[in-house]
């Protein structure tokens, strides 16, 4: 059962506390709409949390706490730049300077930190996927969410009254040196760390960054030296200060990290968004036109995905990825020429990418060009090594052979990938169609129903069941089946209303039969048949 909805109808506190009853396994993704979060569950318990451009700081507090000094983190980043697959805490256990129980405790207090900060977040959605697990980590934990919950309510109450003082992390402070010395009050540790930070430059992120505390401490730290008066806001970093010539790669990367996790995670407007951020910052981005162009793809927009494509080969030159992509773009668009010379390109610089040159055959067999289709799939299957063949290989290989009349060979392909895709309802029912022709109708039926049981949507799936009872004499369960290709597909075929019209003659329903022959020729004006049974029942009610 999926587990989505928005923070406003259902707060994350009771979302967790339902993962944890149902003792699921997975991702549960959180989007503030600006900012995704994460919350991995293992059989109920929290294994691990992060926030996307939420900087690591687990090497900050190990040397803020004194558990190693700065001289040992650089080393240990040093070590860790040689050496891209290895984490930081596993380097620093391996030199020798923190323990793993060490590691295990601020590792556990930056996951705990993670889900308190999401617990600030009233507005946004969530999502759960099941069974997904994390990427490598240093270790995952098993936090009970329940022993969260409590300090959690506790912090988002306080929160709520930090925000009127500190109603964004974007906001810059800055200290009155003059009253804070008159007052010789003593401040709490966490004021004191900020304290030399509030120079009127920083913003909250900043502090936070830059202190090792979390989004809390900060916060609450910051909201008592505002309440006293001794520091005052100065400004905020705003957007329009961040699309300048003085932005940053921080900046860029910022966006362009936000606008991959939104991409993952199917959130396509707000990942469009962040990559419009990114081409803003910096106009010249190639790689942020070339997701734009994926998104264009996901949504079906086929024209706009082109113009993404093109201007990443603009600004980006001519990387076959992009021409790949370009030429599927191009083929779902119906431009299959230029989508030609696309893929052309994209082989030529990838000779060996097997998916390229499945695309390039697939806009062949579009052509019309079968044997040409057939020989640039074949080549695909050749260089593609140890990596799996896609069902739409598997397709469009056999519609080569189909094409081409050689349905033994198309048999074979098509069991060759239901080998692999056991269930895939294209691959069925296209091999149900070929064993038609080939004259095995004993599996044919069997393949259809099973298609129709795994995607009921497919409108080729109940027309071709609708076929088949049709010639069996099994009008009823015939009807049933072309009523619901009607539903799904109307256009799906004038043949798929002329036989619904002979059923409805049968039944002595002769206005439906009617009907239905009328939309057989208005489909198709050449349908004889159609046009003869219309004409002799007007006749026999004349």
């Amino acid at each position: 059962m999926a587990i989505k909805g928005s923070l406003a109808e259902a707060a994350l506190p009771d979302v967790l506390q339902l993962l944890a009853l149902g003792r699921k396994t997975g991702c549960l993704t959180v989007s503030d709409k600006t900012n995704l979060g994460y919350i991995y569950f293992n059989d109920g318990l929290i294994a691990y949390a992060s926030i996307v451009n939420r900087r690591d700081r687990l090497g900050d507090i190990l040397v803020k706490d004194g558990r190693i000094n700065q001289g040992q983190l650089e080393a240990a980043i040093e070590a860790q730049g040689r050496v891209r697959d290895r984490r930081l805490g596993e380097i620093l256990i391996d030199q020798g300077v923190v323990s793993q129980d060490d590691l295990e405790h601020y590792m556990r207090i930056q996951i705990e930190e993670a889900v308190y900060f999401l617990f600030t977040w009233a507005t946004g959605t969530f999502n759960f996927e099941s069974g997904v697990q994390p990427d490598t980590q240093d270790f995952l934990v098993a936090i009970s969410p329940e022993s969260l919950l409590l300090e959690g309510a506790r912090r988002v109450d306080e929160w709520s009254l930090i925000e009127k003082k500190i109603p964004s992390l974007d906001l810059i402070f800055a200290v009155d040196s003059e009253k804070l010395e008159a007052s010789n009050v003593d401040l709490t540790e966490h004021q004191e760390r900020i304290l030399d930070l509030l120079n009127g430059e920083r913003d909250v992120t900043s502090l936070v960054e830059e202190t090792a505390l979390g989004e809390f401490d900060v916060g609450k730290a910051l909201y008592g030296l505002i309440t006293a008066g001794f520091v005052h806001r100065t400004g905020r970093s705003s957007t329009t200060a961040r699309i300048s010539a003085s932005a940053t790669g921080a900046q860029v990367d910022e966006a362009r990290n936000l606008g991959v996790a939104f991409y993952k995670t199917a959130m396509f407007e707000e990942s469009a968004r962040e990559f419009r951020r990114v081409i803003d910052l910096r106009p010249t981005d190639g790689g942020a036109c070339f997701y734009l162009g994926l998104i264009a793809l996901r949504q079906a927009r086929w024209e706009e995905a082109v113009k993404q494509f093109k201007n990443a080969l603009d600004r980006g030159g001519a990387r076959a990825s992009v021409l790949h992509n370009l030429g599927l773009a191009l083929e779902k668009s119906g431009r299959l020429d230029d989508a030609e010379h696309a893929y052309a390109d994209a082989a030529s610089k990838a000779r060996h990418d097997w998916r390229i040159l499945a695309g390039w055959g697939i806009t062949a067999l579009r052509r019309g060009d079968f044997e040409v289709a057939a020989s640039r799939l074949d080549r695909a299957a050749e260089v593609s090594g140890d990596a799996p063949l896609s069902a739409v290989w598997y397709w469009a290989r056999s519609l080569a052979s189909a094409a081409s009349e050689d349905f033994l060979e198309a048999e074979s392909t098509l069991r060759a990938g239901l080998e692999r895709y056991e269930t895939h309802p294209v691959l069925r029912n296209n091999l149900a169609v070929v064993l038609e022709i080939l004259g095995h109708d004993d599996e044919v039926e069997r393949l259809l129903e099973s298609a129709l049981a795994e995607d009921p949507w497919m409108a080729e799936v109940s027309k071709n069941l609708g076929d088949l009872y049709y010639r069996s004499g099994r009008f009823d369960k015939a009807w049933e089946s072309y009523q619901r290709a009607t539903k799904l597909q109307p256009d799906l075929g004038d043949d798929m209303y002329f036989k619904l019209g002979n059923i409805a003659y049968k039944r002595l329903d002769s206005e439906s039969a009617a009907r239905l022959w009328t939309k057989a020729v208005e489909i198709n004006p050449r349908h004889g048949l159609a046009r003869t049974n219309i004409e002799t029942l007007k006749a026999l009610q004349s």
